[in-house]
């Protein structure tokens, strides 16, 4: 996920750039998922070299219909799903004449839970965009992170709950296609067996306590929610004022 996600996109990792190895990425979806559309859009800032490589290798232009607030975080990382929907309304704003009449693929680095794409793909619509695809730079997420990625439960996890033809139902979607892991792996010019693909095969590479990961998931989820309670508390006592 270093690849896809976390790292700067102007570091370098095992010799290879970051941003190559995204760029890689979304020449790999073009080559996965052919697509007639009239435009590629990023989903900014992680999704923003992998849709430059699709529209490289697809020869599709690529147009930057989405202005991000860059003072708001990642919506998947927020305590509740209120938080969350908030987060994703004010982070994103459409260029909406861009998109009108259009056949629009979004390029994005994962699906979570889906609370961006789901947002996203409804603002797109409701600018009259004609067909909205989206592409996903790396494999579905299926299991969760026992190695300190805040990723939630397995069972919130959109993947795990859906297979394609449902996420797209959920999403609004025309279309949803990820990369695969054979795709994802080339694109870093490094052996498979250099990675942690776990959270998308479930093959954990060092072995954990079920019951330990148990506890921290639990943990977690306390957390989560004291932190969602004392953000209600304050929102209630704001309102009082």
């Amino acid at each position: 996920f270093e690849y896809v996600y976390f790292a700067r996109p102007d570091s370098a990792i095992a010799g290879l750039e970051v941003y190559q190895s995204r760029i890689e990425m979304g020449r790999q979806l073009a080559r996965e998922h052919k697509i007639e559309a009239d435009m590629v859009v990023p989903v900014p800032d992680s999704g923003n070299y992998a849709a430059l490589g699709y529209s490289l290798e697809s020869d599709i232009p690529y147009q930057m219909a989405f202005v991000r607030n860059h003072y708001v975080g990642r919506s998947f990382l927020q305590p509740t799903q209120t938080s969350r929907s908030l987060n994703v309304r004010v982070k994103l704003n459409l260029v909406s004449g861009l998109v009108e009449g259009k056949k629009v693929i979004i390029v994005d680095d994962s699906i979570v839970r889906g609370t961006t794409s789901q947002s996203r793909i409804r603002t797109l619509k409701e600018a009259g965009a004609k067909e909205v695809h989206v592409l996903i730079s790396c494999p579905p997420h299926r299991y969760s992170c026992v190695y300190g990625i805040d990723f939630p439960d397995r069972n919130k996890l959109l993947a795990t709950k859906f297979n394609i033809k449902e996420i797209e139902q959920h999403l609004g979607a025309d279309s949803v296609g990820y990369l695969s892991e054979n795709g994802l792996v080339q694109s870093t010019n490094q052996p498979k067996e250099n990675f942690c693909m776990a959270c998308y095969n479930g093959e954990y590479p060092v072995s954990y306590n079920p019951m330990i990961g148990k506890d921290i998931i639990e943990r977690r989820k306390f957390e989560v929610q004291s932190f969602g309670d004392l953000i209600d508390k304050e929102k209630s006592q704001s309102k009082l004022i």
